[in-house]
């Protein structure tokens, strides 16, 4: 499991870190930690920077913690300071100037990975290669990942940098099961509507490439959120998990992400939560053990039909 960072630092603006922000970021990652979680999720736009500021005050008042932990962070998403519209950036100066800012919020000299958020459409293959080689040899990044990509990002990423893509980090979920229905419904009509490409997880599979899950939880819409508009599917799916959890004696958020770690991708959740009551019920899906069929149950009643 990751934590993730995103729900650190107060809220989506750009006002000063308050001592409230510190104070409940500081229980979140330590309730994690505690959990046994040691690898953390960050982005440089998550909170305008505060997420891994506050994280940064945490290393530096537990300065041994660093060699037991991982901490990768994300870049490519350039959020113009005037307002303007957000777009995707892979430039020399962009990605090595965002990689200075995340290590001096974090107050860590290196990233384990580095995940490029999302791809750029204009990216230089020479400059790309110079970016990456800059960030290796210096040491300021271990591990080279992405996020929201597919099979042909990966090969044009690898061979512009001629380094390994470690991870691939996508929406991936009970509800979202865009991934594993890709292959599923290959040769079916309704593949045409998916939004995954066909073949994303068996090439990171066949690969060694992790995938990693954002919001596996879906905020929470089968463990707990309103259902009063909900469609029957997802009302059904909510009871089915619920009579899992009670079975099984863990809560419905294991439950939930006990499903995607069921898969032999080994896919890891990134847990968005910084409530530490939460945090703690994500973390007992790694003591459930769920059936082929129970596995094949949720997803069909998540679908709310039948598979062909």
């Amino acid at each position: 499991m990751i934590f993730g960072a995103m729900s650190l630092g107060g809220e989506w603006d750009r006002n000063a870190l308050t001592m409230d922000d510190i104070n409940k970021s500081f229980v979140a990652i330590e309730t994690a930690i505690d959990a046994g979680i040691t690898r953390f999720d960050h982005a440089n736009i998550y909170k305008f920077g505060k997420s891994e500021e506050v994280f940064g005050y945490y290393l530096s008042d537990h300065k041994n913690l660093r060699d037991s932990i991982e901490i990768q962070s994300k870049v490519g998403i350039n959020i113009p300071f005037d307002g303007g519209n957000n777009f995707y950036d892979y430039r020399y100066d962009h990605v090595v100037g965002e990689v200075d800012k995340i290590l001096h919020r974090l107050q860590t000299e290196y990233l384990d990975v580095l995940l490029l958020h999302r791809p750029d459409a204009l990216i230089e293959r020479k400059e790309f290669k110079r970016t990456i080689d800059h960030l290796f040899d210096s040491g300021k990044v271990r591990g080279l990942g992405v996020s929201n990509m597919s099979t042909s990002h990966i090969g044009l990423l690898e061979q512009y940098s001629e380094r390994k893509i470690v991870a691939n980090q996508l929406e991936m979920g009970l509800h979202k099961r865009d991934w594993v229905e890709s292959g599923l419904l290959f040769n079916h009509i309704d593949h045409k509507e998916l939004s995954v490409e066909q073949g994303t997880v068996e090439f990171c599979m066949l690969n060694d490439i992790e995938l990693q899950a954002w919001s596996p939880l879906a905020q929470g819409i089968y463990s707990g959120r309103s259902l009063e508009n909900a469609d029957s599917a997802t009302k059904n799916t909510a009871r089915l998990v619920e009579k899992l959890a009670k079975e099984k004696l863990v809560s419905k958020e294991a439950i939930v992400l006990a499903w995607l770690m069921r898969h032999p991708a080994n896919i890891a959740p990134v847990i968005g939560s910084s409530n530490p009551d939460r945090i703690r019920l994500c973390t007992q899906a790694r003591d459930v053990v769920m059936t082929h069929r129970e596995w094949y149950e949720l997803m069909i009643c998540a679908r709310g039909v039948q598979l062909p």
